[in-house]
């Protein structure tokens, strides 16, 4: 059992300094405005627990399974951890207003943003008066029984799903991120990554500020509690225009509920509606449309870059705090991580992804008898090669949804056992074809050399792998967990090499200008300023090295999991 922290909760005394004294690993915590003796604590406490803060009359320790990393036993005292070579995304978000079930309504959004996140998850409510907080390690359907749903009263609430790039995985990490600043009581939910935190923590800690944390979210909140606005919607954009990199984030008060993107609006989030015949609309944002379908929420509009809107009992209302900025969303959330049934940047993913593999199919194609998509991520786009092809579409992998995060390896070791636990191949589907392979990018190149013997080994007679992406030769520092550039495949080998080392017969990746197109809503003129094509306003740094924004330090953001190295320093990317 782990312990809970009480923060401003009515007839429940605050036990954290006489838990303090149980654990002097804890972190300090300074509020802004007090002095060194009134320092709370926070605790970092075991993992794989949930932590309850500010819940009005509620005693009891809620035990959450912690997920730990997929591990393999080898069958000795030997374990290795099995990477999924995929990009991972940070984490999604959601909020809701004007709801009497709003805890519930962030849970079900958080359900289908799960894709986005799956080491932490949190729920934050407000009911006018009080503000509370619960998250924990896990799935948020392990997190958040019925039971722990009841404690979050309030007609306000944001809700979080992680998957950490900076900071550790600890419950310190998970968010919200609630604090009890001169501005008052704030929570905040956010996605991305900050590529300037070295500094402004710097300058926050000579300020006089503690922070909770390890995680770059919580800079948002020391600088809008540091701020010298006189209202909070002031101090908030004042914040926000000091921070660089990639954000979309919700916040909550005990009567308010704020969403903003950065002025390039890397990262996606959505604005919707749910109509109530007997009273004012709910309002709700999340990071991905599909979100609103549980909610039977109408989408609205995205939230723009630069954009800080607030929704209040006045209604909703929305500021400009940072015009003119060219703008430059992560394409990749329509090559990978958005759901297919999301509209993000004002684009069906559907459609960005079948249009991939059309022109996959144009640039690329080798006689072939059939087309198999690697699952899930390489459906879409195997789709529409399939049909710019004129060739049969066939699920000739199958993959096991059911696999748990972590499994053992039989005694005597098999070959590529972790890939052959999640898919399994199709055998009188594939022996004796030529088999059109399709999946959605190549990271490290491990699973996809895996891949492709097992498909071999099935029987195929040939195997050409098609990529709907071109090569990624260079880290995101927006929000993306990205290996290291020594560990990125096509950073360092070339594209003849890597079918080699993947044992392809063949091997091709989209263009870069073919990419760009079938992102193209054609509706912003506006030129990305990195290919020169006209409408597409998208970041494609990992596909060309040419970063959007100018200081990277490399050393605060590299992602979690990897060590640290002597040999990185602080970077000047410039603006191409």
């Amino acid at each position: 059992m782990s312990r809970i922290v009480y923060q401003g909760v009515e007839g429940v005394a605050d036990l954290s300094e006489a838990l303090a004294q149980q654990d002097k690993n804890f972190p300090r915590v300074l509020e802004p405005g007090k002095s060194p003796g009134t320092v709370g604590r926070r605790p970092s406490g075991p993992k794989g627990h949930v932590y309850s803060h500010g819940l009005v009359g509620t005693t009891e320790v809620v035990p959450c399974y912690k997920a730990p990393p997929i591990e393999v036993s080898l069958g000795s005292s030997e374990t290795v951890p099995a990477q999924d070579d995929k990009l991972r995304e940070e984490c999604g978000v959601m909020a809701v207003y004007g709801h009497p079930e709003a805890a519930r309504q962030v849970y079900l959004g958080l359900y289908a943003l799960q894709h986005r996140g799956q080491e932490s998850a949190g729920i934050a409510t407000a009911n006018g008066y009080n503000l509370s907080n619960i998250k924990g390690m896990g799935l948020v359907s392990e997190i958040f029984t019925e039971d722990v749903l009841r404690k979050l009263p309030g007609d306000l609430s944001i809700g979080h799903t992680r998957y950490s790039t900076t900071g550790d995985s600890a419950l310190l990490n998970a968010q919200p991120i609630r604090v009890d600043s001169t501005k008052g009581l704030i929570a905040i939910a956010h996605n991305g990554n900050l590529v300037n935190l070295g500094n402004l923590r710097e300058k926050l800690e000579r300020a006089g500020a503690y922070f909770q944390t390890t995680s770059d979210s919580e800079i948002i909140v020391q600088l809008i509690a540091h701020s010298k606005a006189t209202t909070l919607v002031d101090a908030i954009a004042d914040s926000l225009g000091q921070v660089d990199g990639a954000f979309s984030i919700v916040m909550m008060t005990r009567d308010k509920i704020f969403a903003a993107r950065d002025p390039r609006g890397f990262r996606p989030l959505s604005m919707g509606r749910i109509k109530n015949a007997d009273g004012p609309d709910t309002i709700v944002f999340a990071s991905e449309t599909c979100a609103f379908d549980l909610l039977r929420a109408e989408y609205e509009r995205d939230v723009a870059p630069g954009e800080l809107i607030m929704v209040s009992a006045d209604g909703v209302t929305s500021r400009v705090y940072a015009p003119g900025v060219a703008q430059t969303s992560c394409i990749f959330e329509h090559v990978y991580f958005a759901r297919p049934d999301s509209r993000i940047y004002g684009r069906w993913v559907q459609e960005s992804r079948e249009q991939m593999g059309r022109q996959l199919a144009r640039e690329s194609h080798v006689p072939a008898d059939i087309v198999v998509p690697v699952p899930d991520s390489g459906v879409t786009a195997a789709l529409g090669y399939a049909e710019a092809a004129g060739l049969p579409f066939r699920f000739g992998l199958i993959r096991n949804h059911y696999v748990g995060r972590t499994f053992i390896e039989p005694e005597q070791r098999v070959r590529d056992f972790g890939v052959k636990l999640k898919l399994n191949p199709v055998r009188n589907l594939l022996e004796g074809k030529r088999v059109m392979l399709i999946d959605d990018s190549i990271i490290r190149g491990t699973t996809s050399r895996k891949i492709v013997r097992m498909v071999r080994g099935a029987g195929a007679k040939e195997v050409h792998l098609r990529i709907s992406c071109p090569p990624t030769i260079s880290p995101c520092f927006y929000g993306v967990d990205t290996p290291s550039k020594r560990d990125l495949i096509a950073a360092n080998k070339s594209i003849e090499e890597i079918r080699q080392f993947i044992e392809a017969d063949t091997l091709a990746y989209l263009s870069l200008d073919g990419l760009l197109q079938c992102c193209d809503d054609g509706q912003n003129p506006q030129p990305v300023g990195q290919t020169g094509i006209q409408g597409n306003n998208y970041c494609t740094a990992c596909y060309t090295g040419n970063y959007p924004t100018q200081w990277v330090d490399v050393e605060e953001i590299l992602p979690a999991r990897y060590p640290k190295s002597d040999e990185i320093q602080l970077s000047l990317l410039e603006t191409k």
